[in-house]
């Protein structure tokens, strides 16, 4: 018995120590500054509320924090997608004014692998600029840094809510700067390629609705001739 009690209270301390290092690991930390930053291209920004609820259209299998809307919208539910989620939000230029229309669909990803810090999420931005033209931005999503330093501190807290300062970039790849793909697909958009970069800041989440106060940017290197706004 005194056998069987020691090894319990090691294989205890074991997982409190393995999960502690997964935690803490300082060699999993994702980037806060663009690597398109310096770029020589010229840079478009477009900004968005990250709040499901703020958006135009949210849908997923149903049985996440946050619910598809508005009323009847169709729930990703077959097997081929209920890993996937469908957002359609408004798009906003560095001045803050609406410009466009944003469509994202995301996957979870078989490259997640939560022991390297890597909560990895396959994504596709349609965007539509009336006037200008349309887009597409292909990108792989790191998310970990989001659940360690906002969701699970927030399922910790008494209250079942987090409140504070995150700003981290999302964007993981495919490019080896660790940047998305930017395909052009219409207008002054039409057969432009660069590289982009989504950006999450977050000051609340709360356990039962998930984020309460957060916004997205989307930081885009273009040819001189796309970028002006």
């Amino acid at each position: 018995m005194k056998f069987l009690l020691t090894l319990l209270i090691g294989v205890a301390i074991g997982a409190f120590l393995f999960l502690a290092g997964l935690y803490y690991n300082p060699f999993v930390a994702q980037a806060s500054v663009s690597p398109i930053a310096v770029t020589d291209a010229r840079v478009m920004d477009l900004s968005f509320s990250a709040v499901p609820g703020d958006g135009l259209l949210y849908t997923n299998n149903g049985e996440s924090t946050v619910q598809p809307f508005p009323e009847r919208v169709g729930e990703l539910w077959e097997a081929s997608i209920a890993d996937s989620e469908v957002w359609v939000t408004e798009l906003q230029n560095s001045r803050g004014v609406p410009v466009g229309l944003g469509i994202k669909f995301s996957t979870r990803s078989e490259q997640t692998e939560l022991i390297r810090g890597a909560a990895m999420t396959n994504s596709i931005w349609h965007v539509y600029l009336p006037g200008r033209g349309t887009f597409v931005i292909d990108q792989t999503e790191n998310f970990w840094s989001y659940i360690r330093d906002v969701v699970i501190p927030a399922r910790w807290s008494s209250g079942d809510n987090w409140r504070g300062t995150y700003n981290r970039i999302t964007t993981a790849g495919p490019g080896s700067l660790g940047t998305g793909r930017l395909t052009g697909g219409s207008g002054e958009f039409t057969d432009l390629t660069g590289e982009a970069v989504e950006t999450l800041t977050a000051r609340a989440y709360s356990v039962q609705t998930g984020p309460v106060s957060m916004t997205g940017n989307l930081t885009m290197a273009l040819p001189v001739q796309a970028a002006s706004q």
